[in-house]
């Protein structure tokens, strides 16, 4: 299927600041995350992308549309839910999804009509009459949420839509951002600077640092299966650890686990021979996979990618004291 979005060589360069750096990528169909620190250029791609903002060099489409000649028409295919508070306090949430809608060209009866099964979708369909000015934050993002997806696109945009969200309130805006992939079939492009969130609901995960591109792949390929298999038991952890030694499997503690670095297939049945010659009680033997997190936990040129899939020599620095406040997310 052709990309929703392909950028070739777009730049973007203020007078202290360089926010894209000759960035090149394609973002397939579905729930497309955007990584990256906060400085890292993912609001200003969004800009770009809509044609609200002239890059400084390169090109883009969105939908197959060229964004420097054909941005109107990316704006009435896309939907676009802001970072920044942009909600006018004194009006409903019914009045201001109706008045999205018209914008986008919808009729009355079928804007009310539409503005009435959006709310309901995004839970604030018993509030919907109340004024915005009075809605927790979790309720204001899913208003804008609702004003992105009111005119059916075929395409949304989600800048840090979890942003000023406890917990549960994040859980559930992630399930809607879901749920918009998969049963609505709208493809979702949504920036986080939280790896978790996007590891839990994406198909393809697009990295940025500094303007440049980091890594560009599906999901799976991040969480592939590492070499490396987590074994739990009840009791007798070391014990067994000792017996698998002894036997010529490379075995460490970790916490309550024993870490075993898989040499070939034999070292399930070791596991399990061992379990039960000691007569322990085996609660947990899996592989450990790999997560999103740990690009930015080693110089970008030693990251595998893909073929063609560019690093970014010199940032480790930068990557270093970005990585933290990334992995908020992800634990």
């Amino acid at each position: 299927m052709p990309p929703i979005i392909a950028t070739r060589g777009l730049s973007m360069r203020f007078p202290r600041v360089t926010a894209l750096d000759d960035l090149t990528l394609a973002a397939p169909p579905g729930v497309v995350g955007l990584v990256g620190a906060n400085g890292a250029g993912k609001s200003t791609l969004i800009k770009i992308l809509l044609g609200l903002l002239p890059p400084s060099a390169g090109g883009a489409e969105v939908l197959g549309l060229d964004i420097a000649r054909q941005g109107d028409q990316i704006r009435r295919l896309v939907g676009f839910m802001p970072e920044y508070e942009c909600l006018p306090p004194d009006v409903s949430a019914t009045e201001f999804v109706v008045h999205m809608a018209r914008m986008c060209g919808l009729p009355p009866s079928a804007a009310r009509e539409r503005a009435a099964d959006t709310l309901r979708h995004v839970g604030l369909y018993e509030e919907r009459y109340r004024p915005i000015g009075g809605y927790s934050t979790g309720m204001r993002q899913r208003v804008k949420l609702a004003q992105a997806l009111v005119h059916d696109p075929r395409l949304v945009f989600l800048d840090e839509p979890t942003n000023g969200l406890d917990p549960a309130g994040r859980d559930e805006m992630l399930g809607l951002i879901r749920r918009i992939g998969t049963e609505f079939g709208i493809s979702v492009l949504v920036t986080s600077h939280l790896l978790g969130e996007l590891e839990r609901i994406c198909d393809h995960v697009i990295v940025i640092d500094g303007g440049k591109l980091l890594r560009s792949q599906a999901v799976e390929a991040y969480t592939e299966a590492s070499g490396v298999l987590v074994v739990e038991v009840d009791e007798g952890r070391d014990d067994l650890g000792r017996w698998l030694h002894e036997r010529g499997v490379a075995v460490r503690p970790e916490g309550r686990l024993l870490v075993i670095d898989i040499g070939d297939e034999t070292v399930y049945d070791l596991v399990r021979d061992g379990a039960a010659e000691l007569e322990l009680r085996l609660v947990r033997m899996e592989q450990r996979r790999h997560h999103i997190e740990e690009i930015f936990s080693v110089a970008p040129q030693n990251v595998p990618g893909p073929p063609g899939a560019p690093g970014t020599p010199g940032a480790q620095s930068r990557l270093e004291t970005s990585a933290e406040e990334l992995r908020g997310g992800a634990r």
